[in-house]
């Protein structure tokens, strides 16, 4: 399964599957979820509640390394270039600072996409 795919299977409880067709440059990665509640999936609330199930202090609104911690995914920098590939990012992906930010706002993007209900500061 994808980085992508993980993250949103996480977030929406399992049953999402993240495809791409690989054939284009520019993001085509889509996270389907099979059963999304008909109001959406509260990102926020799903995050903080993972948040506060972990130890360290995790900043997943701002970091998209902490937003993958908080839900106990890989987030080395091997497998942030993952995703970074996967959404078709066509920076410098060894400015690990600016390539994490693009991923924050990315991510965050494809959890509205696929029905997820986002704060207002994280909607891009």
């Amino acid at each position: 399964m994808s980085i992508l795919g993980k993250i949103v299977s996480a977030i929406f409880g399992g049953s999402a599957q993240a495809a791409s067709t690989g054939a284009t440059t520019t993001p085509t990665t889509t996270a389907a979820p099979a059963t999304v509640p008909a109001g959406g999936v509260d990102v926020a609330a799903v995050l903080d509640r993972a948040v506060a199930a972990q130890k360290d202090h995790l900043l997943w609104r701002q970091s998209i390394v902490d937003l993958m911690k908080a839900l106990n995914l890989d987030s080395s920098l091997a497998a942030r270039k993952q995703l970074a590939h996967e959404l078709n990012y066509d920076g410098d992906t060894d400015d690990s600072a600016k390539m994490n930010v693009w991923l924050h706002k990315q991510v965050m993007a494809k959890l509205a996409e696929n029905g997820g209900k986002l704060p207002d500061d994280l909607k891009t």
